[in-house]
């Protein structure tokens, strides 16, 4: 631990599906002056991400589902372009989860993922650590219709669309999720062939 932070106390503000607190702690500055701060924090467990990719097709499967943050900040209908994703159980290996998660989102059974980094989702406000992975695919993997879990609340439609057209909503702005950004990106740096992709821009 920094030894320029010390946390003070914490209160538990509210205690339902994850923990929000509100901590207090002194933080030393660089001048040598110490600042006691109050910050609201979220402790959401850490989670996991995936594209799934088709480099023999150049297409790639997403999912849309109804967000009510971004209902409620302005989106129109709250339903957002993505990738697979979901939170870790506890002592969940993040590889075991997106393999998981892919299989009840999106009904494809996939027995291999690569790790390509993790990032903190929103560093700001909430705890969670994001896991990042790429994990190719074939139509004869699809074993389901996915859709998420019914006891879950949740309600997803799968979609694999051409590479070059993910790219394209995040151009138009139909793709506003910050992780579904991310790993197009990475896709479009390190997976698929640039010549074929940037011929059908």
């Amino acid at each position: 631990m920094s030894s320029n932070i010390k946390i003070k106390s914490t209160e538990i503000l509210s205690d339902n599906f994850f923990p929000l607190k509100n901590v207090t702690y002194e933080f030393q500055k660089q001048d040598g002056s110490v600042e006691e701060i109050h910050r609201e924090v979220y402790h959401s467990r850490n989670g996991a991400t995936v594209l799934l990719y088709n480099p023999t097709t150049n297409k790639v499967v997403l999912i849309k589902q109804f967000r009510l943050p971004a209902y409620l900040n302005q989106h129109p209908t709250g339903v957002l372009w993505e990738t697979c994703a979901g939170l870790l159980e506890e002592n969940e290996d993040p590889k075991d989860s997106v393999i998981r998660e892919i299989e009840e989102e999106t009904g494809y059974k996939v027995e291999h993922a690569d790790k390509v980094f993790e990032l903190y989702s929103t560093a700001g406000s909430v705890t969670e650590l994001l896991h990042f992975f790429v994990a190719e695919y074939s139509n004869d993997q699809r074993i389901g219709k996915g859709g998420g879990l019914e006891e879950e609340n949740e309600e997803i439609e799968v979609v694999e669309l051409p590479f070059e057209e993910a790219l394209r909503k995040i151009e138009t702005g139909e793709i506003k999720d910050a992780k579904t950004v991310i790993l197009l990106q990475y896709a479009k740096l390190n997976l698929f062939n640039e010549e074929k992709v940037f011929d059908l821009l």
